[in-house]
C-alpha cells in the first residue's frame, strides 16, 4: 500500500544526523544523499527533506529482528538527542510478545522500535 514516507524538516543536519546514527541500529542505512534530501531502507525507503514549512508530528514504527536491537535503537536515540517516549519492554496490551521502545526524535516526531517476538 505505501511506496515510501517523508518527512520535512527545517533543521537538516540535525536530522541527517540522528537518523544516520539510529537507523543502522535496524539495518538501516542511507540509500540515497541529495544533500537536501536522503533515504534510508531499501524497498519502502524514508526520506528526509529540507523545508521551510512547518514540520508535523507523525508516529513512526520500525521493525527489529531481536529485542536487543530495540535496545540498541533505544540507546542510541538518547545518545543523538531523542527524548524518552517509554523505554525497551513488553506492550502486552498491544499483544503478548510485543517488545517496544518509543523516543522523540529532534523535530518531535514518535519513533518506535519494535519486535514482534518469534512467531
Amino acid at each position: 500500500m505505501i511506496d515510501h514516507l517523508g518527512l520535512r524538516t527545517q533543521n537538516m543536519p540535525t536530522l541527517r544526523a540522528f537518523y544516520a546514527a539510529v537507523l543502522p541500529t535496524l539495518g538501516h542505512q542511507m540509500t540515497a544523499d541529495y544533500g537536501e534530501a536522503i533515504a534510508f531502507g531499501e524497498g519502502m525507503p524514508l526520506w528526509i527533506s529540507a523545508s521551510d514549512a512547518p514540520t508535523s508530528s507523525v508516529h513512526i514504527a520500525f521493525k527489529a529482528a531481536s529485542r536487543e536491537a530495540v535496545q540498541r535503537f533505544f540507546d542510541t536515540a538518547i545518545q543523538h538527542g531523542a527524548r524518552d517516549n517509554g523505554g525497551p519492554g513488553l506492550r502486552p496490551h498491544y499483544h503478548e510478545h510485543y517488545y517496544g521502545a518509543f523516543v522523540i526524535d529532534p523535530d518531535g516526531n514518535n519513533i518506535e522500535a519494535v519486535y514482534h517476538g518469534e512467531h
